[in-house]
């Protein structure tokens, strides 16, 4: 494959972002309608991603402008965490993408206080008896106190990196736990994952399986399986234990080999036999992308060669194919798909989509220098 296009759609990203933050400034954007994002507050789970994506780029154009916002948005961030109701167990994303990246770039102490106290609150969300953190609150009238989603293996890195940061081995222990729990119960014969897994919080017993964003409770979401992928990759970056690269192989395999011929997927990869029109989710292949290229740095170039040439062929068709038209978006990805059984943000641009596709567009570039 001519890597020629690597370099034309970083530029592409690079062009986009600094007209884009021009107008989205020191918002949060989720989702967008008619073209253009909807903005969220900062505790939402996806606010992270906006300065996260203006680090990426800043990391490569040294832009000051691009270093001044993120350090707007990251100090809004971190006000949320005197909200405590407001917060859930997503600061992981919201801290790790704005106050973690803030302190390696600008040694920045107050950033890294911030990071500290979240990963504080998202170790309080640890429930002992079920080896699980808890995710949401109790909103829209549902008790969640038992419930684990797939989507916090990404939260883990936040527990992880506090455990090196301060020598404290207690966050490191809970990040454990909660990956053994998924191994044991998220993850299908098959290789596919569930979405949620529900819990007695009083005694840890296994309740069931819940389709939440999936199709259906044992059906295969793809966007939960790019986050198992990725997340599993991590845990076994941070840990060195095999069962952890296991599982993320494992979980990989089903991914790419469950992908149509454009190689990004339906939003879930088991539906109905007449769902050819079903939409995709752009957000799921960027994820997976970026996650397959972490699994191709941990395990080497020949074994991990299987897993970058799916990330390029991702990335490949992401690049020439999501991004057609791109000027009528703010978004840099077309096609993603929010939540589907909710109509929320469905066949439209995703800011954690356009996250990761800038994410492992960097990987791989790196990976050819």
């Amino acid at each position: 494959m001519d890597k020629a296009w690597l370099e034309r759609a970083w530029k592409q990203v690079v062009d986009k972002i600094e007209q884009t933050s021009a107008t989205i400034g020191t918002a949060f954007p989720n989702g967008t309608e008619n073209g253009r994002f909807v903005m969220t507050a900062a505790h939402d789970w996806v606010a992270g991603f906006w300065p996260g994506i203006l680090w990426l780029v800043y990391s490569e154009t040294k832009n000051e402008r691009l270093q001044t916002l993120a350090v707007a948005c990251e100090e809004q961030i971190s006000q949320t965490l005197w909200e405590f109701d407001h917060l859930h167990h997503d600061v992981g994303f919201m801290f790790e993408l704005s106050s973690i990246k803030q302190y390696g770039f600008l040694e920045d102490e107050a950033a890294k206080r911030h990071a500290l106290m979240a990963a504080s609150l998202l170790a309080g969300r640890f429930n002992p008896v079920g080896s699980f953190i808890r995710a949401w609150p109790n909103w829209g009238g549902e008790d969640h106190s038992g419930w684990a989603i797939i989507d916090c293996m990404m939260n883990l890195p936040l527990l992880y990196w506090a455990s090196e940061e301060i020598a404290d081995p207690r966050y490191r222990h809970i990040a454990e736990l909660h990956a053994n729990m998924v191994l044991n119960e998220f993850i299908q014969e098959d290789g596919s994952v569930h979405h949620i897994v529900a819990f007695d919080p009083e005694t840890g017993a296994r309740i069931g399986a819940l389709a939440g964003q999936g199709y259906a409770a044992d059906s295969a979401w793809s966007r939960g399986a790019a986050w198992a992928v990725y997340g599993f990759a991590l845990s076994y970056k941070y840990t060195g234990k095999e069962k952890y690269l296991t599982a993320a192989k494992r979980v990989a395999q089903f991914f790419l080999d469950h992908l149509p011929a454009d190689k990004v997927p339906y939003w879930d990869f088991r539906l109905p036999k007449d769902s050819d029109d079903a939409p995709r989710d752009s957000s799921a292949a960027a994820i997976a992308a970026s996650g397959l290229l972490e699994i191709a740095s941990l395990v080497g170039d020949k074994d991990g060669l299987i897993y970058k040439q799916g990330a390029e062929e991702i990335l490949f068709s992401l690049h020439t194919t999501y991004t057609v038209g791109q000027e009528q978006s703010e978004g840099l990805l077309l096609h993603g798909t929010g939540y589907y059984m909710k109509d929320i943000y469905v066949d439209t641009s995703l800011i954690y989509g356009d996250y990761y596709y800038v994410e492992a567009l960097l990987k791989l570039k790196y990976a050819y220098n």
